[in-house]
């Protein structure tokens, strides 16, 4: 379809009614472009259109019109959308196997580049829907991270564990709709500190859809702290990948940092 991305939608979702499961792969910020097409050609029928966001969140020298920030934002308001994000490429893999497995609409978004380790020899499985994974268990504090952010918290956890002797719990999300709001009410009701991290404008994201959960359970009002990581309020300039995310404090780093202040705060 070239730059008609309005037109690929539309014509996917045509595609749909005939009993094909068609894939749309764009990249997340041009994605923008369709969003009439997604909400009214697609969601609404509940149609098995699988959108697959290349380029989501921090894409380097293309610049502010390329970064995928807002994807999360515009997509998981919308009726019937399914958003998922994986850690790495072999959960890529999975999600897509799951996508196909599901009868309605299906987003999967995914950095640029190749971020977090080579493609596994198993073959891809169909991932439980709307759950979200364990990367390690913890006491001091609860770390929820979106896509390819996961594994970046995992390893910044780990060394803090070895520098502090705290104990960080890790979970991958993997569901930003349907959000797996049982894991994150379970770990809300065991920990006093909840970090959420993505690669997405933090406003209406993934971590705002956490928020309105603690929110409607009244976890806010219990004293559960809560500290958001993700994109600023702002257009993001031009840059190599790794410059970016250290300059947003989104990298490694920046999340061994954000935990660090978290675990220093009194209770």
């Amino acid at each position: 379809m070239g730059i008609c991305e309005q037109h690929a939608v539309t014509l996917a979702a045509g595609m749909a009614t005939q009993g094909l499961k068609p894939v749309v792969a764009v990249y997340s910020t041009f994605l923008q472009r369709a969003y009439d097409q997604i909400l009214h050609d697609v969601a609404l029928q509940k149609l098995p259109v699988i959108l697959c966001l290349d380029r989501a969140g921090i894409v380097g020298e293309d610049g502010p019109t390329h970064h995928g920030a807002f994807d999360l934002s515009y997509l998981r308001h919308i009726p019937n959308m399914a958003v998922l994000a994986p850690k790495n490429e072999d959960e890529l893999r999975d999600m897509l196997i799951t996508a196909v497995a599901v009868d309605g609409p299906v987003a999967i978004r995914y950095p640029r580049g190749s971020r977090n380790g080579a493609v596994s020899e198993q073959p891809p499985r169909v991932l439980p829907w709307g759950r979200m994974e364990t990367l390690r268990e913890g006491s001091d504090l609860a770390v929820i991270a979106a896509g390819d952010t996961a594994l970046p918290a995992l390893n910044a956890a780990k060394a803090l564990e070895r520098e502090l002797g705290k104990s960080i719990d890790v979970s991958n999300v993997r569901f930003v709709k349907p959000l797996p709001e049982k894991d994150i009410l379970a770990l809300a009701r065991a920990h006093s500190r909840l970090l959420l991290v993505e690669e997405n404008a933090l406003a209406g994201g993934f971590s705002s859809s956490v928020l309105e959960l603690l929110a409607d359970k009244g976890f806010l009002e219990k004293g559960l702290r809560v500290r958001r990581v993700g994109l600023p309020d702002a257009f993001v300039t031009h840059g190599e990948q790794g410059l970016l995310r250290g300059m947003l404090g989104i990298d490694e780093s920046g999340l061994e940092n954000a935990m660090r202040e978290m675990l220093a705060e009194k209770q």
